[in-house]
């Protein structure tokens, strides 16, 4: 089995490849600048994605695992915050470098018998959610679900299943101390999702835990 999971440097993605790793399975993670095993792939950066694909060549991808994200607008004021150049690069990262990732690989996903994309996105991209702030972030997670799920649809000819994830408020850099579960438990919860996933769950948007999240 061959898993790609980009932002593998730390927190989720960092803790899901050593998961794997741990299973056998052949692992290819990316981080911005590489090394320490990792492919480099900005994927903000649309031209990174020659290289990268070159990078696999003909390898089958078995699992893609899009994890790469941002949140840069954490504490962000209505008044003179929220500047229209970190609503790019966001969307730059969260959304378009989800596509470009996916696109990029989808010739290394239909060499697999079983392929698996899976996008981590969060709770704060349901409208069932709006306590208002991080509005960047929040429409960045809102936006890559609905790419999910247009993803799955349009990719189900080539039976490749898509699934949209909620890892859970977790113990990283970016959710911090305080959160309700550690990287372990969001990886192996995210990993028992990516099992379960099949053409008949394709399209779902379901939490670390297993539950279906509202949209």
């Amino acid at each position: 089995m061959h898993v790609v999971i980009t932002g593998a440097s730390r927190g989720i993605g960092h803790a899901l490849a050593e998961l794997y790793q741990t299973r056998g399975a052949q692992v290819t993670g990316t981080s911005r600048a590489g090394g320490n095993g990792l492919l480099p792939l900005d994927v903000s950066d649309a031209g990174a994605f020659v290289g990268f694909g070159a990078a696999l060549g003909g390898q089958t991808v078995d699992l893609l695992v899009c994890n790469a994200g941002i949140y840069p607008d954490k504490g962000q004021n209505m008044a003179d915050g929220y500047p229209a150049q970190m609503w790019a690069d966001t969307f730059a990262t969260n959304v378009t470098g989800v596509f470009l990732t996916i696109q990029s690989l989808l010739p290394n996903l239909k060499l697999s018998q079983s392929p698996k994309i899976a996008i981590i996105s969060s709770q704060m991209a349901s409208d069932t959610r709006a306590p208002g702030g991080s509005y960047i972030y929040r429409a960045s997670k809102a936006a890559v679900l609905n790419l999910g799920r247009n993803l799955a649809v349009d990719l189900r000819p080539l039976d490749i299943a898509v699934g949209i994830y909620h890892p859970g408020w977790v113990q990283t850099d970016m959710g911090g101390s305080a959160a309700d579960i550690t990287v372990d438990q969001a990886a192996q919860g995210l990993a028992a999702r990516f099992d379960a996933l099949d053409m008949a769950d394709s399209g779902c948007f379901r939490t670390w835990a297993g539950d279906e999240h509202p949209f």
